[in-house]
């Protein structure tokens, strides 16, 4: 009894125009348009031409659709064996194959033939075809052999892993910086999301290598923000100074809100009279004690009618206050965030190289490692070429799925 499976759908217009297996065609198309079963019919019509299974290699996004592909084109070709010559001879029309009596027959062989292909019928994701082409040259890609993919569970485990032994490894050491570091991660971004950013780091070995000495992260951010090379304290507190700041604007504001009056007024004057009081380290130390008495939370000048009429210029000395109190929080405010961001730098540097040697150790690799070490390979002076000449021996046809989630690295392989 044959199997019994749907009818083809007949490709029309842009859809059997990517499906022609001598067009050299990219496919554009929304979600649930049929771009599966185009790519099913190219293989189909490249089979249905004469191509060797073999030298045709499918590339997905993902390992679902990978299986779904495979699938379909395996369940079409067993059916095509005993199926009706009529009901074959409809598919061969939908997919726009001539369908006499010699391509029928055709039709009707192809499953044994992929069967009987050398390593099949390749429908795979770009991973695995890394994987597969290091395998093959393991030597020449200047890896170990053997190496296992590393993936879902597997992979957070051995993060979490690492990141426990790198910071029992920095306690042991006296490695108080890492620590803090790492302290300074979890409480701006929480747990889970630290342990995903360190993890996104892993991934960035190139980027990380670059970065040079930890100990240089945050001078450089700090460059890059033209912030000042000295103490961010010190500089705050001399700009903080009586022969620095202008106080004579201070108590000007302070005696414009007396002489308003009441609780509001007479409290932003004893806030400008007691920070006035202060030391300079002091002073910079509560700015924004200062900043509450001329700005709102939400940046705007705090201006009222009494303390207008109270002083007549008291909106122009309240600007010049404010703007004066905003440079100096805003050097303040920058110099937290690179603190903040070198320590994040410094602590993803240490465990990208944990991870990487944790990797090694346990004989795995990453998707990025897969990726990484194929696109080396494929460039390597000398064997590159070579490599890439028994890759072009064996594929003629190159079919890629979801190009758009394909990204830069992997579009170089």
């Amino acid at each position: 009894m044959a199997q019994r499976i749907k009818a083809l759908h007949a490709l029309h217009g842009d859809q059997a125009r990517a499906a022609d297996p001598l067009a050299h065609a990219a496919l554009s198309a929304s979600a649930g348009t049929g771009k599966t079963q185009v790519l099913t019919g190219r293989v189909l019509r490249l089979l249905l031409s004469g191509a060797a299974p073999e030298t045709i290699l499918c590339l997905t996004f993902t390992k679902a659709a990978a299986a779904e592909m495979a699938n379909r084109i395996g369940k079409r070709l067993a059916a095509w064996v005993r199926m009706k010559d009529p009901d074959l001879k409809k598919d061969l029309f939908a997919l726009g194959e001539r369908n006499d009596p010699p391509t029928v027959q055709r039709a009707r062989r192809l499953f044994a033939k992929v069967l009987e292909a050398p390593g099949g019928l390749r429908i795979q994701t770009i991973h695995s075809f890394a994987q597969t082409l290091l395998a093959s040259f393991p030597a020449e890609a200047g890896i170990a052999p053997g190496f296992q993919p590393l993936e879902g569970r597997a992979e957070q485990e051995l993060g979490r892993t690492t990141l426990a032994n790198l910071l029992a490894d920095a306690e042991a050491g006296g490695n108080e910086q890492l620590i803090r570091d790492v302290q300074c991660l979890s409480l701006r971004l929480g747990e889970g999301a630290a342990v995903d950013y360190l993890m996104r780091c892993a991934r960035a070995t190139e980027a990380f290598a670059v970065l040079g000495a930890p100990e240089a992260i945050e001078a450089r951010l700090r460059a890059m923000m033209e912030l000042p090379n000295e103490s961010i304290e010190d500089y705050l507190a001399h700009h903080c100074g009586d022969d620095r700041l202008d106080c004579d604007l201070l108590r000007a504001v302070a005696d414009a809100n007396r002489r308003w009056g009441g609780k509001m007024g007479l409290g932003h004057a004893g806030v400008i009279d007691d920070w006035l009081a202060l030391t300079p380290i002091e002073r910079a130390a509560t700015l924004t004690d200062l900043r509450k008495v001329v700005l709102t939370d939400k940046g705007t000048l705090k201006v009222s009618p009494g303390q207008s009429k109270a002083e007549p210029h008291y909106e122009a000395h309240a600007g010049r206050l404010a703007n004066l109190i905003s440079d100096l929080l805003r050097v303040q405010n920058a110099a937290r965030l690179a603190g903040e961001m070198a320590a994040g730098l410094r602590a993803g540097q240490a465990f990208a190289d944990a991870y990487a040697h944790a990797k090694r150790a346990a004989g795995v690799a990453d998707f990025d490692d897969l990726i990484r070490w194929t696109g080396a390979l494929l460039n390597k002076p000398g064997m590159g070429e070579w490599v890439r000449y028994k890759l072009d021996q064996r594929t003629d046809h190159v079919l890629v799925d979801e190009a758009q989630d394909t990204n830069e690295a992997q579009w170089d392989i």
